[in-house]
């Protein structure tokens, strides 16, 4: 594992807990547990390797320029960071050339993944998916669901794009509903109301349940700004919805929501953020921005 940080660590630690060998890596030498990519790469004995890559987006290409000359034919990276899928096919031609095979792979699970598990979207070659399936099982929730072989190169990172962009909507819908109720004299405990919805509307789900617990550790989001960066995939979202013709008002007005946020305070950008910071570990102090992560 390339990357030890709030999602690549857990998922060590899951991997780990279901009976697999993983050294990890990480450029910060406080965590990680060798000195160099080449001694990660030694310290795999089993052929063919397989490295997983959890670095951010602008460190990718330049890791994985470090980590190919050490591979072997046969070897598999998977990259399993928020990156735009139109550079998948590339990355996967250029390790090619060198015999390394290449997944894509969307995660999802924040930090709660590593007792839940994650939801995991891969794009590559069949044969490829299948080789490293056990991987796939360990990290996934147990049962049927939770993962996806969602075609050739760029499909998984493009579905996980999809789902960034849904994820938008659903917490800016949570969120505007959250200030309506707060600006109204007449509901006069929100966190009760929010808290009634967890079970038998049609509007339950993972979210509400971390709403519910944000609003009981911050009755009135005091301690929180209301501000929440985009990572990209939001904006990748539209983008490609525009290239495809397809229109998508309410991901679009949710991420402009974000843009709004970085101005004046915006009271349902409070709940943004404390959605973001149940399931990501997002920073929410009231004088600093959120610090946004994989």
């Amino acid at each position: 594992m390339v990357g030890l940080g709030r999602m690549g660590g857990n998922m060590v630690a899951r991997l780990r807990s279901a009976g697999h060998t993983v050294v990890g890596y990480d450029a910060n030498p406080d965590v990680s547990e060798v000195t160099s990519l080449a001694d990660l790469v030694d310290g795999l004995t089993a052929s063919p390797r397989v490295v997983w890559v959890m670095v951010p987006v602008q460190f990718l290409d330049g890791v994985l320029d470090d980590l190919a000359p050490l591979l072997s034919d046969g070897d598999i990276v998977i990259d399993g960071g928020n990156t735009k899928w139109t550079g998948d096919a590339g990355r996967a031609a250029k390790l090619g050339a060198r015999g390394v095979h290449f997944i894509d792979c969307g995660v999802s699970g924040g930090v709660w993944g590593k007792e839940y598990g994650y939801a995991l979207m891969c794009g590559g070659d069949a044969a490829d998916v299948a080789l490293v399936q056990p991987i796939f099982d360990a990290l996934k929730p147990p049962g049927d669901r939770g993962f996806a072989h969602a075609g050739g190169h760029g499909a998984g990172h493009f579905a996980k794009m999809v789902h960034n962009g849904i994820e938008y909507s659903m917490m800016q819908a949570y969120a505007e509903g959250w200030e309506l109720l707060e600006k109204a004299d007449l509901v006069t405990d929100v966190p009760a109301v929010f808290e009634s919805w967890r079970e038998g509307t049609v509007i339950r789900s993972w979210l509400l349940d971390l709403i519910a617990i944000a609003l009981a550790q911050d009755p009135e989001l005091s301690r929180i700004r209301g501000y929440a960066d985009d990572s990209g995939e939001g904006r990748w979202t539209v983008d490609a919805a525009i290239d495809l013709g397809v229109p998508v008002p309410a991901l679009t007005a949710a991420l402009f929501a974000r843009f709004v946020s970085r101005q004046d305070e915006s009271p349902a950008m409070k709940l943004v953020a404390a959605m973001r910071n149940q399931f990501g570990g997002h920073a929410v102090q009231a004088e600093s921005p959120s610090i946004d992560a994989i």
